[in-house]
């Protein structure tokens, strides 16, 4: 993914339950909303740590990180039977065109965001396919996370969404974070 990817040395840090306080699975799932027969992306989808929680309420969910190991380490602990693993930057995913019914992103935004990426985001989504993006926010103290050269602000990353012709819903900046829910 674009700027830089998570260290595969550090993939255990990313199962800390405490991220937790950041997006829970409830306020994740709030903002997805997805049906039961929905397929989505997690994108930079990592260990799995936030699929677990989205996979029993979806059909089919896709596992996306560029990294192949951080996928070995998802398999390690084991995987849910609706998660399917695709290994692909987010510029260039493997889906057709309105494919997806909604995707999201927890903590990765800054990873592969670019014009290029939120077009791709665009094509696979379905038209009225949500899009959730939960980031660290260059807005905030920057005590966590990665440093805030590497962050998007929340009016930024809603003008990169926009841009690419989504629809916001939601925007909320929070202590260190930002939160979005966009449509296609």
């Amino acid at each position: 993914m674009g700027f830089h990817t998570f260290p595969i040395d550090r993939a255990d840090d990313l199962e800390d339950p405490s991220r937790y306080r950041y997006c829970s699975r409830e306020e994740l799932l709030a903002m997805l909303d997805p049906g039961p027969d929905a397929t989505v992306a997690d994108l930079g989808s990592g260990t799995g740590f936030y699929a677990d929680d989205v996979a029993p309420f979806v059909d089919c969910l896709y596992a996306v990180d560029v990294q192949e190991e951080m996928h070995d380490c998802y398999r390690e602990k084991g995987v849910p039977d609706a998660v399917e693993f695709v290994t692909s930057d987010v510029a260039s995913l493997p889906f057709d065109d309105d494919a997806l019914d909604g995707a999201y992103s927890v903590m990765t935004h800054h990873e592969y965001a670019s014009d290029g990426t939120f077009a791709e985001l665009a094509r696979v989504l379905r038209p009225g396919g949500r899009l959730v993006t939960v980031d660290w926010s260059a807005d905030g103290p920057g005590t966590d996370g990665p440093s805030l050269e590497e962050r998007f602000g929340l009016a930024a990353a809603t003008d990169q969404l926009e841009t690419a012709g989504f629809e916001i819903e939601r925007a909320r900046n929070r202590p260190e974070t930002f939160a979005i829910v966009a449509r296609r």
